[in-house]
């Protein structure tokens, strides 16, 4: 944890435990302190990857939910142009991919044409 960051672990030692030098502590009493810091601690975030709390990524869910059936029922929406951008990707830190856009068809027709067209393009590419 120290590794990783060390002033997370400052501040996470110092908001639970109440210890504002961890030097201070015998090794193993730190080892065991720091094991017991909650899974929504800035250390145990920092390791984990999660760019945010389980609490605040399900928000962000629901907010984005609630964002794109408001924007499906908008004149954007049904022309399919300005879908708003997702809170939850912001926040996990990943960037939009290039033609990540959803495709929707009106007609299976559209679909199985569309589909076609991109097993053609596969099949020549060799993929």
């Amino acid at each position: 944890m120290i590794a990783s960051s060390e002033d997370a672990l400052v501040c996470d030692m110092a908001e639970t435990y109440g210890v504002f030098d961890y030097r201070a502590l015998p090794v193993p009493l730190l080892a065991t302190l720091a094991a017991g810091l909650r899974d929504t601690s800035r250390s145990r975030m920092l390791l984990s990857g999660v760019g945010a709390a389980p609490d605040t990524l399900l928000l962000a869910a629901a907010a984005d939910w609630l964002a794109t059936l408001v924007w499906m029922q908008s004149e954007d929406g049904r022309k399919r142009r300005n879908r708003p951008k997702p809170v939850l990707a912001a926040l996990m830190g990943k960037k939009p991919q290039p033609g990540g856009e959803v495709i929707a068809f009106d007609t299976a027709e559209e679909y199985e044409a569309e589909r076609a067209r991109i097993l053609k393009e596969v099949s020549e590419h060799g993929n």
